[in-house]
């Protein structure tokens, strides 16, 4: 059983190293420039805050607020609380 058991292991070990030199070393750049890029409109936006610069999506992220506000009633339960808010905004 301890033989078997060890060579299912190792197989498992050669599927993970296959995956990762095809699959991880293959999209890695990719990937690299996305995180980048995602980190420096991060940096962006929070420059634009600290200057007192409105953010320049407000405008377009207000026609999101009622399906925002329709999923909040089940955002604030599964984050534990049973009401939020004031009266009237959601319970």
């Amino acid at each position: 059983m301890g033989a078997r058991l060890e060579r299912l292991r190792a197989a498992w070990r050669t599927v993970e190293e296959f995956h990762t030199a095809w699959f991880d070393t293959r999209w890695r750049h990719v990937m690299r420039r996305e995180a980048r890029t995602q980190q420096d409109t991060l940096r962006a936006l929070m420059l634009l805050e600290t200057l007192g610069v409105e953010g320049p999506v407000a405008y377009e992220t207000l026609d999101l607020i009622p399906y925002m506000v329709a999923d909040l009633h089940e955002w604030h339960q599964r984050m534990g609380r049973e009401e939020f808010g004031d009266p009237g905004v959601c319970c």
